[in-house]
């Protein structure tokens, strides 16, 4: 009886300890003060999310459309935006289960999901054809959309884009993705998000160290924290890839430019390699000393191969109708 006493004991304060030091859900309202600007937008797509965006620059002229990585949010593009050209309309994103988009209805998560969730964005918000780029995760979400909407593309440009897994590379997800993927242990990271997790995470993705600060972690740490996000990031990591772009990258009709950082451990060269060989006429540079972000990394080299690549005359727009 003392022994199950005690072990109750232990329980107890191990229950009470995980309680005292796990993060607290903070409101959207309040992360929508600190980190949705002057200005926020909101629009409510038909499949029910709520997107938050940016919106810059002129609405007469040609259109580009960034979307960001996982477990990151529009965030990751404000230090390329200002630096593109003035007659570029750039509208950036939070895809569903990050920044303040959040959670979405029915867990629609997988790239497929992401894909009607940016078409539906995008008509909801009054946006014709368009370039579409991404980093990371998003750059798997911009190829798919480009491959399945090619009617609605004019330019495709991919910053270490992941969404594709080549039967002949063996690819190694993060770490920390990794556990959070596990059952159990998952639920209990993701309850504790302690922020030192966060800090590390951002120095293990990138080369250029210095453009970590305390204000860049504390986003991290606070927007993943939103209510109903860490379930909703759970759920989205623990989708299968269902395969499908890598198997028809070939389909992709527009103009293709692919960055990468040398350095990236996360997303390495040989992704890039494996994208550029099955998108016809893709066009590639690498930067040194660079890691996984470079448009935070490196924003005024990304900005002008943006601007590069956008040069590019596009592809004679096409019927716009449903994808296959």
């Amino acid at each position: 009886m003392r022994r199950i006493l005690f072990l109750l004991v232990l329980l107890l304060a191990a229950g009470a300890g995980y309680l005292a030091y796990a993060a607290r859900d903070i409101p959207k309202e309040t992360l929508i003060e600190r980190y949705g600007g002057a200005e926020p937008r909101f629009v409510l797509t038909p499949g029910g999310a709520n997107a938050h965006y940016r919106d810059r620059g002129p609405h007469d002229g040609p259109t580009l459309l960034l979307l960001h990585g996982s477990n990151a949010s529009l965030h990751t593009f404000e230090p390329l935006v200002d630096l593109l050209p003035e007659s570029l309309r750039v509208v950036t994103v939070d895809l569903p289960a990050h920044g303040l988009t959040g959670a979405v209805p029915r867990e629609a998560y997988s790239q497929a999901e992401m894909v009607a969730f940016v078409d539906d964005f995008t008509r909801r918000a009054g946006i014709g054809r368009f370039a579409i780029g991404g980093n990371s995760m998003g750059g798997g979400v911009a190829a798919r959309y480009a491959a399945t909407h090619p009617e609605r593309i004019t330019h495709l440009v991919l910053i270490d884009a992941g969404g594709i897994s080549p039967p002949d590379l063996a690819l190694e997800p993060p770490v920390v993705f990794t556990l959070l993927r596990m059952p159990g242990l998952g639920e209990a990271i993701s309850r504790l998000t302690p922020r030192a997790l966060f800090r590390a995470n951002l120095e293990d993705a990138v080369h250029r160290d210095e453009i970590i600060t305390d204000a860049m972690v504390t986003r991290y740490f606070e927007l993943a924290r939103m209510e109903g996000a860490r379930g909703a990031t759970l759920a989205r990591l623990r989708k299968p890839d269902d395969g499908w772009l890598y198997a028809h990258l070939e389909q992709i009709e527009a103009p293709t430019c692919l960055l990468w950082g040398r350095e990236d451990s996360w997303v390495p060269l040989s992704v890039m390699e494996a994208y550029a060989a099955k998108i016809p006429g893709a066009r590639t540079r690498v930067l040194e000393g660079v890691g996984h972000m470079p448009q935070e990394e490196a924003p005024a080299e990304t900005a002008a191969f943006l601007a590069d690549c956008l040069a590019a005359a596009p592809p004679a727009a096409g019927a716009d109708g449903p994808a296959p």
